[in-house]
């Protein structure tokens, strides 16, 4: 199976769109080798619904939704239009002091569909923010509450929460030699891991564990001092392991216990990633804090929000003359909300969160059929956000290790037969909501062709 291919771009050739693209982009995490040793960059030129078309008319599938944020599909004509005649209208308002008519419009959408009772919403341009923004409001509201010392955040281990410097301080795989030092007083908890548990233990057991590590680091630390957890309900990075609700509700009532504050981290498993708008109702618990961005928009326009609960922003409402120590110019920004209003209008006239959990159900099905793969040690996932664990010896659950050839050989093969995605330790499938069975199917094919393939180069060194 190769890329498909259609008639490229004519106004400027492929070539000369790519050389500007060596000369002047900075490509955000790839390496220069990767870069300007491949067999060209790859420059997009437009797409629809999961699929994306490069400058030299080649077709590839959209396995990752951009980067788990296309959640409606490429090509939503409709969500330009509106943009364009708000831009049209009004472009900008600041956040400081004012806000616009879609950001009142969308702030109050939020709080219909947001979990419980979060309901006041803190405009932000991106998950990083939205990050950002709710460490600032659990560390001032402990301030704020009469705990000055509760200033230390709980973090856990593989996870992910963006990459401005407060975020990043919580990211596990953040880079101490270019960047340190970090946020001083945050700690790291293992994550939930049925496959592979830090405890040696399988199943809910293994995710008790891991909420009474949390409890005991709560201790440890001195709970007077903790402002607050936080966590993506399924962590992508971690390798989408799907904990038990035990796992999240004895998370609430330890927070609770101890007066810490609960962050959910859904930039990546909002809207309808996971089949359910949020991944928290995947777990029955509300956290007092919830970011989103990514889906919230599906990439049409860049924007983030904080979401809080009454109980949590009524220091505010009691101290009257205090205002949140935080400013961000383009929060709120309007043409990003009628982006944002559009996109849900869209959700809600195509089903796409049950859309989203009826697929899902159809790519579990389908990834199941790759476990006879001698390298597929895992799968799993939930909704459109799964995975399939890459090993070196299924018995002994052994990973290739950062620096094997195995997962980027594996990547190479997708990406010569047109599908899209992330592979490291974990190959990730997570298409726009809009995806069809032909497509998963498609998708399925071309991974099943790379494993193999990539299986015999290196069949010396599988380990069983």
């Amino acid at each position: 199976m190769s890329v498909r291919t259609e008639e490229p771009t004519k106004t400027m050739s492929p070539e000369a769109i790519e050389q500007d693209a060596l000369d002047h982009v900075w490509i955000h995490q790839a390496p220069w080798s990767d870069i300007a040793e491949n067999e060209g960059m790859r420059v997009f030129s437009r797409g629809k619904g999961t699929t994306l078309w490069d400058v030299r008319g080649r077709e590839y599938l959209d396995g990752i939704s951009g980067l788990w944020v296309v959640n409606a599909g490429h090509g939503r004509e409709e969500i330009g239009r509106v943009m364009g005649e708000q831009a049209g209208k009004l472009a900008y308002a600041s956040a400081m002091s004012f806000t616009t008519e879609p950001a009142v419009e969308l702030a109050h959408k939020l709080a219909e569909i947001a979990p419980g009772d979060l309901s006041r919403v803190y405009f932000s341009s991106g998950g990083s923010e939205a990050v950002e923004t709710a460490l600032k409001i659990a560390k001032q509201v402990q301030a704020m509450r009469g705990f000055p010392r509760r200033y230390k955040i709980i973090a856990r281990r593989g996870s992910y929460h963006g990459m401005t410097h407060g975020a990043m301080s919580l990211t596990a795989a953040r880079n101490e030699n270019y960047f340190g030092p970090f946020m001083y007083g945050v700690s790291y908890v293992p994550h939930p891991n049925q496959y592979r548990s830090d405890f040696g233990l399988e199943g809910e057991e293994a995710d008790v564990m891991a909420a009474r590590y949390v409890e005991q680091e709560i201790e440890n630390q001195g709970p007077e001092t903790v402002a607050a957890v936080i966590g993506e309900p399924i962590s992508s990075a971690a390798g989408v392991h799907v904990p038990s609700k035990k796992y999240w509700q004895m998370l609430r009532e330890i927070c609770d216990r101890h007066g810490v504050l609960l962050i959910a981290d859904e930039v990546i498993n909002g809207f309808g990633r996971t089949g359910t708008m949020f991944a928290t109702e995947q777990f029955d618990f509300q956290p007092d804090i919830l970011t989103i961005a990514k889906g919230l928009t599906s990439g049409y326009a860049p924007m983030g929000a904080t979401i809080v609960s009454p109980k949590v922003f009524e220091s505010f409402k009691d101290q009257k003359a205090v205002a949140m120590g935080h400013l961000l110019t383009f929060g709120g920004h309007p043409v990003c909300a009628v982006a944002a209003l559009k996109n849900l209008e869209i959700f809600e006239e195509e089903n796409l969160v049950a859309r989203g959990a009826e697929m899902g159900v159809y790519l579990t099905q389908r990834l199941e059929e790759l476990r006879a793969h001698p390298t597929v040690g895992d799968v799993r996932g939930v909704g459109l956000l799964q995975a399939i664990e890459l090993v070196q010896s299924k018995s002994k659950k052994s990973k290739w290790g950062k620096e094997h050839p195995f997962a980027k050989r594996v990547s190479e093969l997708l990406m010569e037969r047109g599908f899209i995605t992330r592979t490291w330790e974990v190959m990730h499938f997570a298409p726009p909501l809009v995806v069809t069975r032909e497509e998963i199917d498609r998708m399925v094919t071309i991974a099943d062709e790379a494993l193999t393939i990539a299986e015999k180069e290196h069949a010396k060194e599988l380990e069983d």
